[in-house]
């Protein structure tokens, strides 16, 4: 019998939250474990998960993803109740930590989820420094991003 091939340290996405690169510059990312219950695992294998308005909050020498969305399953145990938006610990190491707090200090810097993911069995979380785009910077990206498509289509023609 054959044994599949899988690359070790192969990593797939469970979800991508596109709102946070059109609203922010992304700096630097960052893989972070994630606390997750039975039930919520289910759920994430099954694509039932939503990061739209979600967002890390740095406090006490923590980090937590605030906002996620996470449905139950409806065949999830009935004994555990199932709260789609709690808090969710992050695990990270010591020295991201500290390089988290001290980046969000200052002005203009924040710290958005863009990304979970599996890596091998465990569940990550993507999180990137970010900071805010204007309008104006939304409106050039979106140019930028059409031009692309319509230089594209003429190369293609040609």
């Amino acid at each position: 019998m054959a044994k599949k091939s899988k690359k070790t340290g192969a990593s797939s996405s469970i979800v991508i939250n596109k709102k946070a690169r059109f609203d922010y510059h992304l700096d630097e990312p960052f893989d972070a474990g994630l606390v997750l219950e039975g039930w919520e695992v289910k759920s994430l294998r099954q694509g039932k998960v939503q990061l739209i308005d979600s967002y890390v909050l740095l406090k006490d020498g923590e980090a937590w993803l605030v906002g996620g969305l996470i449905t139950p399953l409806a065949t999830a145990s009935c004994h555990v109740p199932a709260d789609p938006r709690r808090d969710r610990k992050l695990l990270l190491k010591r020295r991201e930590l500290a390089r988290l707090f001290g980046q969000t200090q200052q002005v203009g810097f924040t710290c958005v989820c863009t990304q979970l993911h599996w890596k091998k069995h465990l569940v990550k979380a993507r999180i990137c420094l970010a900071r805010g785009k204007k309008d104006f910077d939304k409106r050039a990206a979106t140019k930028e991003r059409e031009w692309n498509i319509e230089k594209q289509r003429v190369m293609g023609r040609g």
